[in-house]
């Protein structure tokens, strides 16, 4: 009998266990029409953003065997070892987005066969087709492509993104569903989603709660641009990260051109239109690609890609001090908060991988691009 009673135990705990890490979610295959933006929890449940079908998912890859490795990941010709996988070449393999699970260091790219017709700087792979392969690399470099089948799986729909078949104004072809959502941010149980909304004003902030509910609020977002030197509302957010300064919560938030923004985490309720503060141009002719928080020897630095500026690396310190606002049109296109330039032209995805590395992917001088780590001690002001 007391043995009865301790399997029955342990059979409880085992799916107290899984419920606890997998709440709300189904088995089965989502129904994801493109793999545009990836994010993880600390739990290691990946979170796609799918702008055509308006919906994040939250996906459990089973993944979970705990890494403690500190080494490096290189793979000097990523596009050539992914496209001899996927039977194509390496000129046609675009990569869109990338995230690194956080228990086992495996790293996640969303990826599509369709480099070849990127023809703009201003367009980013979301703009040019819909990512439709996932592809896992082990943190020894080991390249294998991740079923999205099968798994257990929930989802939540954004409220109201940008219409399916409103063109984009200055980028020929492309439509502004590309940027439905943007990028992805997670705090705790809370995931901020960016995007362009059917909003008058359409750059938004939705946030939502995991698990999974129905209730997910929008925000609409208005910047002062200083490079442009006016108010806008319908450039969506490229990068961003929630972040405490002062004792307050704000999103860090970088746009097209680039101007960094701080907005206050408080005000992002169901239907209320905010403003941010503009707190630093870092140049134009720009869009964000990324950006990562980190720790040097204990104290917090954010470091940001980019797709014509080499790699900012910037205090967020430095943010919490500065009291001004950029309101007016910036001449030569830099003020405010400063940043430290790091040596890193053509890197393009950035994600945290352990403790002493940062992974991220950058185009060579020779055309290939590459996986490589950036030390962290190696990145500080």
């Amino acid at each position: 009998m007391r043995q009865k009673i301790l399997i029955l135990t342990l059979t409880l705990f085992a799916v107290i266990a899984v419920t606890a890490k997998d709440p709300g979610m189904k088995k089965g295959t989502p129904n994801i029409t493109s793999i545009s933006v990836l994010e993880f929890n600390k739990d290691g449940i990946l979170f796609i953003g799918d702008s055509k079908g308006g919906a994040i998912y939250a996906v459990d890859l089973d993944d979970d065997e705990m890494s403690s490795n500190e080494e490096q990941l290189s793979i000097p010709d990523l596009e050539d070892k992914i496209a001899g996988m996927l039977g194509t070449t390496a000129d046609n393999v675009m990569i869109h987005d990338m995230a690194v699970n956080p228990i086992s260091q495996n790293v996640y790219l969303s990826v599509s066969r369709g480099r070849a017709k990127w023809t703009s700087k201003w367009e980013t792979p979301n703009d040019i087709t819909d990512a439709s392969i996932l592809i896992r690399i082990s943190p020894s470099g080991k390249i294998s492509e991740a079923s999205l089948e099968d798994v257990e799986y929930s989802s939540v729909k954004i409220p109201n993104p940008v219409d399916a078949s409103i063109e984009h104004r200055w980028k020929k072809g492309a439509k502004l569903r590309s940027d439905a959502i943007t990028d992805i941010a997670i705090d705790g149980d809370k995931l901020y989603i960016t995007g362009l909304s059917n909003e008058e004003f359409r750059s938004a902030l939705w946030t939502a709660s995991f698990p999974f509910t129905d209730n997910v609020n929008a925000s609409t977002l208005e910047i002062f641009h200083g490079a442009h030197g006016k108010w806008e509302t319908a450039s969506p957010v490229r990068a961003f990260l929630p972040y405490e300064l002062n004792n307050q919560k704000q999103m860090l938030a970088a746009y097209l051109c680039t101007p960094l923004v701080t907005i206050d985490a408080t005000k992002l309720t169901a239907g209320n239109h905010v403003k941010g503060r503009t707190v630093a141009e870092f140049g134009s002719g720009n869009y964000p690609i990324d950006m990562v928080l980190y720790q040097n020897n204990g104290k917090d630095y954010i470091l940001m890609s980019n797709s014509a500026l080499p790699l900012l690396l910037f205090d967020p310190q430095d943010v919490a001090n500065y009291d001004g606002e950029i309101t007016e049109e910036v001449q030569g296109y830099l003020a405010g908060v400063k940043y430290t330039p790091r040596s890193g032209n053509g890197v393009q995805q950035l994600a945290d991988f352990n403790k002493k590395y940062i992974l991220s992917t950058q185009r060579l001088p020779n055309g290939k691009l590459a996986l490589t780590s950036l030390s962290k001690d190696w990145l500080y002001p």
